[in-house]
C-alpha cells in the first residue's frame, strides 16, 4: 500500500492539491494513497477542506495525518459548499501550482501529472480536465450535457466538461479573482478573462465506490444558469484598457 513518506516540507511544495471533501469518509484514505502515488517524487501537499461533513470525514481527515504528513486540514464549522471550499483551499495553499479534484475518487489521482504536463508544455494559466469516458448514469449524463450547454452558451466558451473537476492552474493565474456560490465550474472562464491561456487535457472517470452524490436536477441545470448568468454579467462589465506608456 503506497503512503506519503515524505515529512512536512519547511518550504513551500511545488504543487498544492485543493479538495472539498462533504461527507466522504470511506474515499479519503484510497483518494490520499492514489495521490501519493501520483506524485511520487514530487514535492507537494494535500489541503483537504471538510466543508461541514456530517459523517466524522473532518475526524478522519485529522486522523489520517499521521500517515500523510503531507495532508492540511481546513475545517468549516458548517456546510457553505463547493465554491467556499475551494476558496478556503485556494487561500491555505502554498504550491506554485494548485490542482482540483473531487474526493469521491470519481476523479482519477494518475491523471495530475498529465495536467501538470500541459501546463509545461504549452505554456499556459490553466489545464482543465475533460472526462472522456464518464461512468455515471444516463439520467446524470442528460442533466450534465444540458447545464454545460447553457453555461457555455450564456458565457460563449468552448470547455467541453466544466463540471469536470480535475484541472491545474498556475497560482498567479487565479490570484485575486473573484469567488461567488458555483464559481469553481468557471475557474477557466475567469482565468481567461484575465488574460490567461488555457488547455483542455483528457482525464479519466470512474463510478462511485463509497458515498452517493451531491447533485441533482437543481444544482446541475438550473444553477447552471444562475450561475451562468453571473459570469456573462462579469463579462460585460469587465474593464478592458491598454496603458500605452507612463510619464514620471
Amino acid at each position: 500500500m503506497t503512503t506519503a513518506s515524505e515529512s512536512r516540507p519547511a518550504a513551500a511544495p511545488a504543487v498544492s492539491v485543493v479538495v472539498p471533501v462533504y461527507n466522504e469518509r470511506d474515499n479519503l484514505a484510497p483518494l490520499l494513497e492514489e495521490i501519493a502515488a501520483a506524485l511520487a517524487g514530487r514535492a507537494y501537499e494535500v489541503v483537504a477542506v471538510d466543508d461541514g461533513s456530517t459523517d466524522g470525514s473532518g475526524e478522519a481527515l485529522v486522523a489520517l495525518r499521521a500517515r500523510f504528513p503531507v495532508l492540511r486540514v481546513v475545517r468549516f464549522a458548517r456546510n457553505a459548499g463547493q465554491s467556499a471550499a475551494f476558496a478556503a483551499g485556494f487561500r491555505a495553499a502554498r504550491g506554485a501550482v494548485l490542482v482540483t479534484m473531487d474526493a469521491d475518487l470519481q476523479n482519477d489521482p494518475a491523471d495530475v501529472p498529465a495536467l501538470l504536463a500541459a501546463l509545461e508544455r504549452a505554456g499556459v494559466e490553466a489545464a482543465a480536465g475533460w472526462r472522456m469516458d464518464r461512468r455515471d448514469s444516463g439520467w446524470k449524463l442528460v442533466q450534465s450535457r444540458i447545464a454545460n450547454g447553457v453555461r457555455n452558451r450564456l458565457n460563449h466558451e468552448t470547455i467541453r466538461d466544466t463540471g469536470c473537476s480535475l484541472k491545474a492552474f498556475r497560482r498567479e493565474a487565479v490570484a485575486d479573482i473573484p469567488w461567488f456560490t458555483g464559481m469553481h465550474r468557471f475557474l477557466p472562464t475567469l482565468v481567461k478573462m484575465r488574460g490567461g491561456r488555457v488547455v483542455e487535457v483528457p482525464v479519466h472517470h470512474r463510478p462511485r465506490r463509497f458515498g452517493t452524490t451531491k447533485y441533482g436536477m437543481w444544482n446541475r441545470v438550473f444553477r447552471a444558469l444562475a450561475d451562468a448568468l453571473a459570469v456573462r454579467w462579469m463579462q460585460r462589465r469587465a474593464l478592458r484598457y491598454e496603458v500605452r506608456d507612463i510619464v514620471e
